[in-house]
């Protein structure tokens, strides 16, 4: 055999063991989650929205995500130029964590970063897509790492959760470290269909968890709860995109009501929210990591404010920003831009700091541009 025969066979040799390792990887880590069964699949064929073994949007067959090479070569671009203030300069503050206020019986939000909130209401704690977690990626060396400082330490000073819900299980919003640190203290589990395999695997027991479709509605400890559509997608490893729903939620309490879009693009479903559920007194609203090259599942914070129009909300408070960059554009471009189109709309925003709570019979309350820091 040739010496360059003998050298192919080498290389190839570690194509195939890296190759291996990697879909071994992507099989036993516990972070990549769980996968439905076949009874939960045979469950799913009976929903509008899920064609040919996947999940999809409203109205459509399958979310357009598919990039020419020219796209490619300018995400390829980007990536490795960045852009202006894509991050901020040093790590961004955090206020003061009001733990008497948090722990009392009055309606309240505290925003922990990106889509991460703690709300109180009619004494219940709910967390909304506990992401504490450092870094927004399967692995601690490939990510982007959160702006501010280290807030893991966060979760040991929580009262006992009543719920967390969950609006989709990409990693900025489903964290198993999180979930690990938190699953003893959370009562139960509110998720889209398909996510309850992931917190099976990590050791939350069934009964603790209620998978939820779009337009499911049930009470629960005197809330009404309801699943209701975004348009976006699913996916933590390369083989498993949109085997797993993703939602908003909308919350009912005696005094406030409360919706979350989750991650979405803008679409006519926010109108029909508005019209099942509206009027609502905080809206969070989904409006950072933008681009024209998915403008389907991200928006831009414009239509942010459109779609709190839309489902009839009269303060909103833009999320999705804040804590890590996972678009092209400056860390803090979304609230600035979300301010101005709400001012020009006549819309009362609020903008608390990270770690701030905000006492919801006192909405709105005033805009300090505290990313001005």
């Amino acid at each position: 055999m040739k010496k360059w025969q003998k050298i192919l066979i080498a290389l190839l040799g570690i194509v195939l063991l890296f190759l291996t390792a990697g879909i071994l990887f992507l099989q036993l880590h516990p972070t990549f989650g769980g996968s439905p069964t076949n009874e939960q699949k045979e469950l799913y064929r009976q929903f509008d929205n899920y064609v040919d073994g996947d999940f999809v949007n409203m109205n459509e067959a399958e979310l357009d995500m598919d990039m020419d090479f020219s796209t490619i070569f300018s995400l390829l671009r980007d990536a490795i130029s960045g852009v202006d203030d894509q991050h901020p300069l040093e790590a961004i503050p955090i206020a003061t964590f009001d733990w008497e206020t948090i722990k009392n019986e009055e309606d309240s939000l505290t925003w922990f970063g990106h889509s991460n909130f703690l709300l109180s209401i009619d004494n219940k704690k709910i967390l909304l897509d506990p992401m504490f977690g450092n870094i927004a990626s399967p692995v601690s060396f490939i990510g982007s790492t959160r702006f501010s400082d280290d807030i893991l330490d966060v979760m040991e000073e929580l009262p006992p959760i009543d719920a967390v819900f969950i609006t989709h299980d990409h990693y900025d919003h489903l964290d198993y470290p999180s979930i690990l640190a938190l699953k003893d203290k959370v009562e139960h589990f509110f998720v889209p269909h398909g996510i309850d395999a992931h917190l099976l695997r990590w050791g939350v027991a069934s009964e603790r968890i209620t998978p939820m479709n779009w337009w499911d509605e049930l009470e629960w400890k005197g809330l009404t709860i309801a699943s209701v559509p975004a348009h976006h997608y699913s996916g933590r490893g390369l083989f498993d995109r949109n085997s797993r729903l993703w939602s908003g939620w909308v919350i009912l309490g005696e005094e406030t009501r409360v919706f979350t879009s989750g991650d979405s693009g803008y679409a006519p479903h926010f109108k029909k929210i508005g019209e099942v559920y509206g009027p609502f007194d905080l809206t969070l609203i989904e409006g950072g990591q933008y681009d024209e090259r998915w403008s389907d599942n991200h928006m831009f914070p414009e239509e942010s404010v459109q779609a709190h129009l839309d489902v009839n909300g009269e303060t909103m408070m833009l999320m999705h920003w804040g804590a890590f960059s996972l678009a092209y554009h400056g860390w803090s471009e979304p609230v600035e831009r979300a301010l101005l189109e709400a001012e020009a709309q006549d819309v009362n925003i609020i903008a608390p700091e990270i770690g701030e709570t905000v006492l919801l019979e006192e909405l709105p309350v005033p805009v300090s541009s505290w990313w001005e820091y």
